[in-house]
């Protein structure tokens, strides 16, 4: 099939996009490479050209609220899927700049419903997060109301609603997915488990903001499965999913793991921020059920790949 990636030089698109291609699919990729005021220049360089060498798909370097660009692409792949993973990456980012957030996640969002809705796409694949929940506990499912705590997760749950509005008027089918806590090699440094990392490789204090607070981290390639499944599945049409690891790990548990894989760094324990959600586990059982989704990554040998390739990427 044909199958258009947006965001498909990010963090977790290339890891999509190369297992789409595993598979024998066609891959085109939008994607304008921003560093969302979070990254420096030197780092997306370097993770870029990485993650570049991993896929074969070509790269449209534009921006997905540009309509004639995107119109002029699916004019002439016409793809049979759209996968949109194009965002803002988390909270911290938009809340550097929400108005170019809401361009990204609604304008651009409503350009690309807009056009699959002309070009007859089939599927549209819109990848939102589990930060629409708001606060949850552990066994928390698709059926939970969402109550969403921050802009993020706020624009995450409209973009869920406009995408099952044109599905609704006949437009596509769709399949909506919600990861949480995603952590990997070719990631940006400013994530949590990154962050555990580099500080105890430094010999510095790992800062646990809420020591108690627990989050279903899934290891990146376990959620490019669960996203190329869903996308490929019929029985996934106009549904949504919870695609986590489906296993709540402690701040202090994950930080504690860091340093005994690592052999150095020293915890710093603090109150949790509460301007974020208190979250746990979700339930994956209907993507298990619904598209045989299988996480296998566990928390201690996700962390030790992590480490394995920071160490060589950046120490060695």
């Amino acid at each position: 099939m044909r199958i258009l990636v947006t965001g498909g030089m990010g963090f977790i698109g290339h890891n999509v996009v190369a297992q789409l291609e595993r598979l024998g699919h066609d891959v085109l990729t939008i994607d304008n490479y921003t560093n969302y005021g979070i990254v420096s220049s030197i780092e997306l360089t370097a993770l870029v050209k990485e993650r570049a060498k991993k896929v074969d798909a070509m790269c449209h370097p534009y921006d997905i609220v540009d309509q004639i660009s995107v119109d002029r692409t699916f004019s002439g792949f016409k793809p049979d899927i759209v996968i949109h993973l194009a965002s803002f990456p988390r909270q911290k980012a938009v809340g550097l700049d929400p108005s170019a957030a809401s361009r990204t996640m609604s304008e651009g969002l409503l350009t690309l419903c807009e056009v699959s809705a002309k070009h007859k796409v089939k599927r549209f694949v819109y990848i939102s997060s589990s930060m629409v929940y708001g606060n949850f506990a552990d066994g928390t499912n698709e059926r939970t109301p969402c109550n969403p705590i921050g802009q993020y997760g706020i624009m995450k749950l409209a973009g869920e609603m406009l995408v099952k509005d044109y599905a609704n008027r006949g437009c596509f089918d769709y399949t909506i997915l919600r990861p949480s806590a995603v952590y990997g090699p070719l990631d940006v440094n400013d994530r949590v488990i990154a962050k555990f990392i580099i500080a105890a490789m430094q010999d510095k204090l790992l800062e646990v903001n809420g020591p108690n607070e627990r989050l279903d981290f899934t290891y990146v390639e376990d959620t490019a499965a669960g996203i190329v499944g869903a996308s490929l599945s019929d029985t996934a049409m106009n549904y949504t999913y919870n695609i986590t690891r489906g296993d709540g790990v402690s701040l202090q548990e994950a930080a504690s793991i860091v340093t005994t894989i690592v052999g150095k760094g020293k915890l710093k324990l603090a109150d949790r921020d509460n301007t974020f959600p208190s979250r746990g586990a979700l339930d994956i059982s209907a993507a298990r059920r619904d598209f045989g989704y299988n996480p296998t990554m566990n928390i201690s040998e996700g962390i030790q790949r992590y480490y394995e390739y920071l160490n060589t990427a950046f120490w060695s």
